[in-house]
C-alpha cells in the first residue's frame, strides 16, 4: 500500500517512508491511498484475538512493506506485560446499561498516548532500517501534556534517534510537567515554551516545512520525524482498540454481531476520533461519532456550522490535553470525506493560514453530519460529571473522560438515539488529581499536587497509577525554555548545528 499527501504536493511513498518522514515535507499529511474494506465475517473472525494478535492483524493491512515477522516482533516488544499489565490492555468497564468506558491509560505514563507511542519507536526504527537511512532521526514533539511524556518514554535510549519535546509552560498539570522533566535517557530533550499548545504545534509544523532548515539538518546528518498524531505510525495503532472494544461488547453479550454502536471521544487534535473513523471505514459497525470538546469548542462549532474559525478566545481548562484550537488531523478527515479532493483541502487550509478560518461546502457538511455530532462541556459540567459518576457508580474519572461522558449524555438527551456507546477514557484520574479532588469536594484546594494525590487515594480507595508513584522525589533533568519565535534556534542549539 502506498501513502499519498492530503495536498497532492508530494510523490506516493511506502508506509516505512511515511512513518520515517512523519509529515509531508512540503506541507500536508500522509494518508493511505485506499482504506482496506472488510466484510462482517472477516471482522468477526478476530473476535477472540488478544490485543497483540489484533494489532498485528490491523497493521498487516496497512503496513504492506513490512513482513508479518517484523510486525509481530514490533507488536510483542511494544505491548509486553511490563508496559501494559492488564491482559486486556484496554479494559472495557460497564458504567450503566448502555454506556461503556474504554480505559486507554494502563500504559507506562497513565495516558492513552501510550497505546501508540510504545509501538511507534518500534515501527520507526524498522522503517529507517528498511529505507537504508543513515542519518540520525530527530523526533520533534509538540505536546499539550500527555504526548510528551509518552513519546519520551517510548523513544528514550533508542539508538539512532534524538527526541525534542516542546510544551506550553503554563498549559500542563504539575504531574504532566514533572513526568517530562524527570525523564532519563541520553537522547531526550524537554523545552517549555512561553505560549499555548497551538503555538508549540504551529512552530513544529513550520519547522517541518522549512526547506532551508531541512538542508541544514541534512548537511549535519540529521532527519526530522514526528511522534505527534500527524505521523501515520502514531495514528494507525489507535485503530486497534476500537475493534477490541467492539469484540469485548460482543463477547460479553452486550451487543449482537453486526449491531451498530456509538463512540464518544474527548477530542483535541482529532487523531483519536479519526482512528475510530478509520475503523468504521474498514467495516466496524458504528452509527455515530460524538466529538466531545471542552470550552475550546472550535470542533463543536465546525461540526454544526461548517465554519472552522480559530479567531476566538483560547481558554485554559481542567482538561488541558483538549485545549487546542487547531486540530491537525481534521485535514486527514476532510480529505477522506471529500473523496481525496486535494484541491478543496489546499483551498481551505490556505484560507486557514491566511485568515485563521475556512468554511466547507454544504455537501461536505451534510456528509459529515450523517456520521458525526459535536458536543461540548463547560468547566462546571465536567466537574459535576466527575462528582456524579463517582457518587452514582463509585467510578473515578479524569476531566477529559468527564467531557466525553457529559457530551454523550447531551447527545442522548437531544436525540432518540440510545444505542450502546463506548466512551474513551484517555487518562488516569491521578494525572489530573487537583481537578478531580476539587470536583468531588466542590471547593478549591490550595495544597501541593502530590498531597492532593494522597488525599484522593484515601478518599476514593482507588489505586495510584504506577507511573506516578514516587514522581515527586525524582530528579529534575530538563530545565530548558524558549519563546515561541525561538524554537528553530533552540533546536539548532540542541543539535549543535
Amino acid at each position: 500500500m502506498e501513502y499519498i499527501s492530503t495536498r497532492e504536493n508530494y510523490r506516493s511513498v511506502s508506509s516505512a517512508e511515511a512513518i520515517s518522514l512523519g509529515m509531508v515535507p512540503a506541507g500536508g499529511l500522509f494518508v493511505p491511498e485506499k482504506i482496506p474494506e472488510l466484510n462482517l465475517d472477516q471482522i468477526l473472525a478476530k473476535r477472540d484475538a488478544n490485543y497483540q494478535e489484533l494489532a498485528s492483524w490491523v497493521f498487516d493491512k496497512f503496513l504492506t512493506d513490512f513482513s508479518k515477522k517484523e510486525i509481530k516482533e514490533a507488536v510483542e516488544a511494544a505491548y509486553k506485560e511490563e508496559s501494559f499489565p492488564p491482559a486486556a490492555k484496554t479494559p472495557l468497564v460497564k458504567l450503566n446499561s448502555n454506556t461503556f468506558i474504554l480505559e486507554l491509560w494502563h500504559g507506562p505514563t497513565a495516558a492513552f498516548k501510550d497505546m501508540a507511542l510504545q509501538i511507534l519507536p518500534q515501527l520507526l526504527v524498522r522503517s529507517v532500517k528498511k529505507l537504508g537511512v543513515k542519518k540520525e532521526i530527530v523526533i520533534l514533539v509538540a505536546t499539550s501534556g500527555d504526548t510528551g511524556k509518552a513519546a519520551l518514554e517510548g523513544f528514550k535510549d533508542v539508538e539512532g534517534v534524538k527526541i525534542i519535546v516542546f510544551y506550553p509552560e503554563t498549559g500542563v498539570s504539575r504531574v504532566q510537567e514533572d513526568q517530562m522533566k524527570t525523564t532519563g535517557g541520553s537522547n531526550t530533550e524537554v523545552v517549555s515554551l512561553k505560549g499555548n499548545f497551538d503555538d508549540c504545534q504551529t512552530a513544529v509544523k513550520n519547522i517541518f516545512a522549512d526547506q532551508d532548515f531541512k538542508k541544514k539538518l541534512e548537511a549535519n546528518n540529521y532527519q526530522f520525524s514526528s511522534a505527534n498524531s500527524i505521523n501515520w505510525g502514531r495514528l494507525l495503532p489507535q485503530i486497534v482498540y476500537y475493534f477490541k472494544a467492539y469484540f469485548d461488547l460482543l463477547n460479553k453479550t452486550e451487543i449482537k454481531a453486526g449491531e451498530e454502536i456509538n463512540i464518544a471521544v474527548p477530542t483535541g487534535n482529532f487523531g483519536n476520533i479519526l482512528a475510530a473513523y478509520y475503523a468504521y471505514r474498514m467495516g466496524l459497525p458504528v452509527n455515530k461519532f460524538i466529538c466531545a470538546s471542552n470550552d475550546n469548542k472550535v470542533l463543536t462549532d465546525f461540526l454544526e456550522t461548517g465554519l472552522y474559525d480559530t479567531e476566538r478566545e483560547f481558554k485554559k481548562t481542567i482538561s488541558p490535553s483538549m485545549d487546542i484550537l487547531i486540530s491537525s488531523n481534521l485535514e486527514r478527515f476532510l480529505f477522506e470525506i471529500t473523496g481525496h479532493d486535494s484541491d478543496r483541502i489546499n483551498q481551505w487550509y490556505q484560507k486557514l493560514q491566511q485568515e485563521n478560518k475556512f468554511e466547507i461546502d454544504r455537501e461536505t457538511l451534510s456528509a459529515i453530519k450523517d456520521l458525526f455530532v459535536g458536543q461540548y462541556s463547560t468547566e462546571d459540567e465536567a466537574r459535576k460529571t466527575i462528582r456524579n459518576v463517582f457518587q452514582k457508580f463509585n467510578y473515578l474519572i479524569d476531566p477529559h473522560t468527564a467531557v466525553g461522558i457529559n457530551s454523550l449524555v447531551k447527545y442522548r438527551s437531544q436525540s432518540a438515539d440510545q444505542k450502546n456507546a463506548v466512551v474513551d477514557s484517555t487518562a488516569s484520574p491521578y494525572k489530573f488529581s487537583r481537578a478531580v479532588l476539587e470536583s468531588l469536594k466542590e471547593k478549591d484546594i490550595v495544597k501541593d499536587e502530590y498531597r492532593i494525590i494522597e488525599e484522593l487515594e484515601q478518599l476514593t480507595s482507588t489505586k495510584i497509577h504506577r507511573g506516578l508513584e514516587g514522581l515527586e522525589t525524582m530528579e529534575i533533568k530538563h530545565q530548558q525554555n524558549c519563546k515561541k519565535d525561538e524554537v528553530k534556534a533552540k533546536i539548532a542549539e540542541i543539535l549543535n548545528i
